[in-house]
């Protein structure tokens, strides 16, 4: 059964490029365009991980990483930021808030590929 990835950004074009380079890759997706639509993805269904941006309008992606870290179903889901934001003051927000990896846009889809196959439990 394929995995299950949550993508969320603002940004049309960009969940359009990591959504067909997942695809490609045999995954599935979900996709969000802020963090209050991505709570309202994480329904109870089964996500293997999520990626997110950092500057959405609603709610940022390090709120949106915090929110996720306290339910208990989505607990230990490994999140991925996806960001132009590259500061490391910014990194270390993401990660105290609970997120695994950081990616900067723009990237090459096999650098974002290699950062989920390491992160996605099997």
């Amino acid at each position: 059964m394929a995995k299950t990835i949550l993508i969320l950004d603002d940004s049309a074009p960009i969940r359009q490029v990591v959504g067909i380079a997942l695809r490609g890759a045999g995954y599935e997706v979900i996709e969000a365009n802020d963090g209050v639509d991505g709570l309202g993805k994480l329904d109870g269904k089964k996500v293997n991980l999520i990626i997110t941006d950092v500057n959405m309008p609603r709610m940022d992606g390090i709120t949106f990483v915090k929110e996720v870290k306290k339910l208990p179903r989505y607990k230990f889901t490994p999140i991925i930021i996806l960001t132009t934001e590259s500061q490391d003051h910014k990194k270390q927000e993401g990660r105290a808030a609970g997120a695994k990896a950081w990616v900067v846009k723009p990237f090459q889809p096999p650098q974002l590929l290699d950062a989920v196959s390491k992160l996605i439990l099997p």
